[in-house]
């Protein structure tokens, strides 16, 4: 298999892409030309919004080629208006060969078990059977929850998933009530349901996200039910969490607060370390909230309900 790499501007970066894609490449990709030099340009958007812009002054394009595909006449597709009109001899291009590999285990290589705290691991599934991790069920008190990284909604490796683990692996005694509010896997869900608590609720807008979280409960042998907003039940519950963006948190203030009973503990992450202010401040008609732990920049408020 081959890869065909091109010299790209800002400009027709997104053109390009798709231009390569209609013509037949199997995958392209859009790389900073000057990465790890003094001129790399950083390039992301605060959580939850677009970068400003979509390319780096200087991109390279990497078009993965299926078998017997000419790389002239890709790069031919590019002298049109679809793809900004650039003349074809005028693009730098070559072709680099790539490596047979067994892909699936190159991936699963970059996934190991994590450690969250001292009870919590995030086992992936072609993990589960190393020696050197505790059981499920263990006698001292450690949980283990099986999840396929690379999969949807991610890898369980984001500090504010650690951060709200901590807290219910710090505070889940036994007999709650819970809601998982952004279920995304499932992942908060199902530590609450293995750390002790009776019942657990979870939800999210993505239907893909509520089936998610209905498959990985029942690969970790946990009764977890996931509804989208709507099929909510009425009631409250001992603990609710939501780890989402600071926006839809303050959006959904009313609503997350009204749902944790009297007694009962608010959990909210997602929150960059400028932003716990102003969620706070959304949340102080029903209950004051303050920074139960920070990590890399984000951070984890809690609340009980008075």
């Amino acid at each position: 298999m081959r890869e065909l790499v091109l010299c790209c501007p800002e400009a027709l970066a997104e053109a390009w892409a798709d231009a390569l894609l209609a013509a037949g490449a199997l995958a392209v990709s859009v790389e900073d030309a000057d990465g790890d030099t003094e001129h790399e340009q950083a390039l992301f958007g605060e959580p939850g919004t677009e970068p400003e812009v979509q390319a780096w002054r200087h991109n390279r394009l990497v078009a993965l080629l299926p078998d017997g595909q000419d790389p002239v006449q890709m790069v031919a597709v590019l002298d049109g208006p679809d793809a900004g009109g650039a003349p074809a001899p005028a693009i730098d291009w070559s072709v680099r060969e790539v490596p047979d590999e067994d892909w699936v285990r190159v991936t699963q290589s970059q996934f190991g078990p994590i450690a969250v705290g001292d009870r919590i691991w995030i086992v992936p599934s072609w993990h589960r059977e190393d020696a050197d991790l505790p059981a499920a069920g263990a006698a001292d008190g450690s949980v283990r929850i099986e999840l396929d990284p690379g999969l949807a909604f991610g890898t369980g490796s984001h500090p504010t998933t650690h951060l709200c683990l901590e807290w219910l692996s710090d505070h889940v005694g036994g007999g709650e009530t819970v809601l998982d509010y952004g279920c995304g896997s499932g992942i908060l869900a199902i530590a609450a349901r293995l750390l002790g608590a009776a019942r657990v609720h979870a939800v999210d807008i993505d239907e893909q996200a509520v089936l998610a979280t209905e498959r990985n409960a029942q690969a970790n042998h946990v009764q977890v039910e996931a509804w989208l907003p709507d099929g909510l039940p009425d009631g409250g519950y001992r603990i609710v969490v939501a780890n989402i963006l600071s926006n839809p948190l303050k959006v959904l203030a009313p609503m997350l607060a009204s749902r944790v009973e009297s007694g009962g503990s608010l959990v909210l992450s997602g929150v960059l370390e400028r932003q716990a202010g102003e969620v706070a401040a959304a949340y102080a008609p029903w209950m004051a909230l303050e920074v139960w732990r920070a990590r890399d920049g984000w951070v984890c408020l809690t609340g009980r309900k008075t």
